[in-house]
């Protein structure tokens, strides 16, 4: 046989069987295009951040066919209505923060962080290993909503005040802008809570409209202004130690995407959950000294304020559960696994955390 005949000729089968594949390739990855409603503005370069994030690599992971475009906070819809505009299709997807919806069911904080609950380690285990995400999903199916975690910021600060909270008798009458379901708790002790975007909070800080705001920690809370207005800054923010930021999905849009593609976007939010935390855990410290080198004043919450507000909570919680199945079938399943992850907690990471954390202070 020839050689360079038998080369010429396997090479333009190969050429063909080539151009007969390219097709069926571009089939199984097909166009699509999506529009992401964020319920952050992009002032917050790690909550909004985390957007652009997921859809970057949704289009690096798909050779650009998955195209996925985020829109702040008002953009679209406005920050507090993210979810309606998921459930009704006005958008594909939406990345937002279950607690801001538990007027419809307060069983979406779950979905999110209760109150006295999970760490950011330990939610990411409940959601992703202890079986809360079943759960969940089951749940938002009748919203026509399919949820992905997609974010975290790590334990929040208690926000900042006008005056010095020395008591529980000092909450009576307060004007707190506080969202979830720490607001019904608060409200027990006599604050009035407030649920107001993110981007609405300094100005009505400012005129007086609330006596006192929180929403994150001190990388976001510097960006806002916070400091500008109300000096005291307090923590721990005890009604999220851990909240889990999600990517909100049309159900029908969700049940619609080709196999592979539902595989790269839960990949992409599974990294913006450790990318939004490693920012935030790189990012808290140099913002807190900032915010106390501008003369912020901070404050543990004092412990009859702290132990008032978890037996409030514990006692919302049973009422929930008692009236509300939805809730019911959750924290039944939730509350064995909080216990349980306490004391492994108590065990290893406490006490080596406060360990470390002496020393430090020390060196």
């Amino acid at each position: 046989m020839n050689r360079r005949k038998f080369l010429r000729s396997t090479g333009l089968a190969a050429g063909a069987a080539a151009a007969i594949a390219t097709p069926a390739i571009a089939q199984s990855n097909p166009r699509i295009n999506w529009r992401l409603a964020s319920s952050y503005p992009k002032s917050l370069d790690t909550l909004y951040g985390c957007s652009p994030q997921i859809a970057k690599r949704v289009a690096e992971a798909t050779d650009g066919q998955f195209q996925i475009q985020p829109f702040a906070a008002g953009e679209i819809v406005p920050a507090l209505q993210v979810m309606d505009a998921v459930q009704n299709g006005t958008v594909e997807c939406g990345h937002t923060l279950s607690n801001f919806y538990i007027g419809k069911d307060p069983a979406f904080v779950f979905d999110s962080v209760l109150p006295f609950g999970l760490n950011a380690r330990q939610q990411n285990a409940w959601l992703h290993q202890g079986g809360g995400l079943e759960l969940i999903r089951e749940f938002m199916k009748p919203y026509n909503i399919h949820t992905i975690p997609a974010g975290n910021t790590g334990a929040q600060m208690g926000g900042w005040f006008r005056k010095e909270i020395k008591s529980v008798a000092d909450l009576s009458g307060l004007k707190f802008r506080v969202a979830g379901l720490a607001g019904q708790i608060l409200s027990r002790l006599g604050v009035v809570p407030q649920q107001i975007a993110g981007g609405d909070i300094y100005p009505a800080l400012e005129r007086g409209t609330i006596d006192a705001a929180e929403f994150s920690g001190p990388h976001d809370d510097e960006k806002l202004g916070f400091q500008k207005v109300a000096k005291y800054y307090y923590y721990p923010g005890w009604w999220e130690g851990g909240p889990n930021v999600s990517l909100f999905i049309n159900l029908e849009k969700w049940n619609s995407l080709p196999a592979n593609y539902k595989a790269v976007l839960e990949a992409a939010c599974a990294e913006a959950v450790m990318w939004s935390l490693a920012k935030y855990d790189n990012q808290n410290p140099d913002a807190l000294y900032r915010l106390v080198a501008g003369g912020a004043e901070l404050r543990p919450f004092p412990q009859d304020v702290m132990q008032a507000s978890f037996k409030e909570a514990q006692a919302l919680y049973s009422e929930l559960a008692a009236k509300n199945p939805n809730f019911k079938k959750i924290y039944d399943a939730w509350l064995p696994y909080w216990r349980k992850e306490q004391v492994w907690f108590r065990v290893a990471e406490l006490p080596f955390d406060a360990f470390v954390s002496q020393q430090a202070q020390n060196r």
